[in-house]
């Protein structure tokens, strides 16, 4: 009885990924995915990419504070699924408290609109903070996205690149951007180059690419 209750042990750590061997580091809360929300993606992959895209084969991740709000009041803002002028509703993947709690929204593969020019391969991490634009992102919220960065790339190889969203210009050296509609951009700085040296100075050494802060 013990041979085997070993063996089935062996076989079970064996076979478990670098992802599934670890515990997830977050809970899921998710928002509702309903038909509305695919075709008001597909409008804006159709526009912007050229074709329709639901699902992304992850490359990198984006990391972002919401400059506002609570954990709950920030999903509740990507809980609707257009925004005021009929396109598809901003959010990421994932939100993380300031208290280091993260939420997984919906499935990290599932396209979100976080970023110009990356949406389409691309993992996004909000952070709440960044009140009134100050670099104010906390030490449990460091700890948690390296946690999740590492989970992530274990899980998915293809995850080569992790950036700030105020690098998305320097990012382009990857040859990830894509941006069909002239003229549409924006310009941000977040979530600041101290939170994304603390990123880079805890995972550089797994082999992610960085951008210099």
């Amino acid at each position: 009885m013990n041979k085997i209750f070993v063996t089935i042990c062996a076989a079970i750590i064996f076979f478990a990924t670098p992802a599934q061997a670890e515990e997830m580091p977050f809970l899921d809360n998710f928002i509702p995915w309903t038909i509305h929300r695919n075709q008001l993606g597909d409008e804006y992959t159709l526009r912007h990419y050229g074709k329709v895209i639901r699902e992304i084969v992850p490359q990198a991740v984006v990391v972002h504070w919401t400059a506002g709000g609570t954990l709950e009041s920030n999903r509740d803002f990507f809980y609707g699924e257009d925004r005021g002028d009929g396109t598809l509703n901003v959010a990421s993947q994932f939100i993380c408290g300031r208290d280091g709690t993260m939420w997984r929204i919906m499935p990290e593969t599932n396209f979100a609109r976080h970023i110009i020019g990356y949406n389409h391969c691309a993992i996004g991490i909000e952070n709440v903070g960044g009140y009134d634009g100050n670099e104010d992102l906390t030490d449990a919220q460091l700890a948690a996205n390296v946690r999740l960065i590492k989970y992530l790339h274990a899980k998915y190889p293809t995850i080569k690149y992790v950036f700030g969203h105020y690098q998305q210009d320097a990012a382009r050296v990857t040859g990830l951007y894509i941006e069909n509609v002239a003229g549409y951009r924006s310009y941000k700085n977040d979530p600041g180059p101290i939170f994304m040296r603390g990123l880079r100075n805890q995972l550089e050494s797994d082999g992610l690419i960085f951008f210099d802060e």
